[in-house]
């Protein structure tokens, strides 16, 4: 992100105690020289910079702060985002034309519906466009104003065939956002903290669940929320070892599904 709003997603998570009843110390307050650094000597091939507005008229500059950053760096994708505002549909529909590639909802942080009308043009485009936006519409870590699977299910009823990535596996309901999954084809899932002590400790997943966890393979994507975490990037994946499920499960969500769905050789 840039300086100035990760500056200000440090303080939040710095203050998260009294919403969370947790500390969240922050695993890699580091530059971004040596953020990227770190991420490509763990191997990490591609990665967005999934950047959010909080407020009208901060989407258009995050967009072009995301461009210019991935223009500068091989293995950055270009990522975009938007908010619900009168000219939502003409920003996105220009960085489409640019080349965003993948694109981040927060409607927890954002604070808004996504069912608002203003967002109808920007969800008509991703859906043709068939590229994924990733989405944080579960519950946790917090609750937010508009979260929940009945909040952006009716935007799937809209739109059947948008490539939605739901952040988090949506925690802590799990079986919600994996029933989603099984009714709209398109729609996949991202790991981000899911899986790890420190989220099973307040939001563990059910164990009888995880033969859904195998039948949806190929629509489960890696996700780490680096460096906004409180532990190792390493207790992510190890997470994921810990299921059980095998290396052909681990190959499919740690690269193949991402590679195929990012249209990555």
């Amino acid at each position: 992100m840039p300086r100035n709003v990760m500056d200000k997603v440090w303080a939040y998570f710095d203050s998260a105690g009294p919403l969370t009843g947790r500390d969240w110390p922050i695993a890699y307050r580091e530059d971004e020289d040596a953020r990227l650094a770190r991420l490509r000597a763990m191997g990490v091939r591609a990665f967005p910079s999934l950047v959010y507005p909080h407020k009208p008229g901060m989407a258009r500059w995050l967009n072009g702060w995301a461009a210019d950053f991935a223009a500068r760096h091989a293995d950055v994708l270009h990522t975009a985002t938007f908010f619900p505002e009168p000219d939502a549909g003409e920003y996105v529909g220009e960085a489409l034309a640019h080349g965003a590639r993948v694109w981040k909802s927060h409607v927890q942080v954002g604070g808004y519906d996504p069912r608002d009308p203003l967002l109808e043009p920007v969800w008509a485009q991703l859906e043709r466009a068939q590229v994924p936006v990733v989405v944080h519409c579960g519950h946790g870590p917090a609750p937010g104003a508009h979260t929940g699977v009945d909040v952006f299910e009716p935007v799937l009823t809209r739109h059947p065939e948008l490539v939605a990535v739901i952040a988090h596996m949506g925690l802590p309901d799990y079986a919600d956002f994996l029933a989603l999954a099984q009714r709209y084809p398109r729609v996949h899932l991202d790991t981000t903290m899911a899986f790890t002590r420190w989220s099973e400790a307040a939001a563990p997943f059910p164990p009888e669940l995880s033969p859904l966890l195998a039948t949806l393979r190929d629509r489960i994507v890696l996700g780490s929320d680096f460096p906004n975490i409180p532990y190792a990037y390493v207790e992510q994946l190890a997470g994921l070892v810990r299921l059980g499920l095998g290396d052909d499960w681990l190959r499919s969500v740690l690269h193949d599904n991402a590679a195929g769905l990012l249209r990555l050789s």
